[in-house]
């Protein structure tokens, strides 16, 4: 089974290398290493509801505390839970790796 990252989810294009990368920048879930491998993803790219700075519905999202009554909504979030299960990587856990 093949796991998709954020970007390829949304199709934001803001991947490195991605069609809108160099007109709206790389977004952080592309490129935070940190969280490289949690919940199966590349980078941030499935991890992105913990991650600052990333755009969602047009707009650039703010701190985890800010967006993340949105992210708890996404389509996208709730598609990596069902996924992960009981494996699913906790924001705290995120939050954890990131400071």
């Amino acid at each position: 089974m093949s796991y998709m990252n954020c970007w390829e989810f949304k199709k934001c294009g803001r991947e490195p290398g991605g069609v809108k990368a160099a007109e709206l920048g790389i977004c952080p879930a592309a490129s935070e290493q940190r969280t490289n491998g949690i919940n199966r993803g590349v980078n941030g790219g499935r991890a992105c509801w913990a991650i600052a700075g990333t755009l969602c519905g047009g707009k650039v999202q703010g701190a985890f505390a800010a967006k993340i009554g949105n992210c708890l909504t996404c389509e996208f979030y709730q598609r990596v839970g069902m996924e992960e299960g009981v494996n699913h990587q906790s924001s705290k856990d995120i939050l954890a790796k990131l400071q």
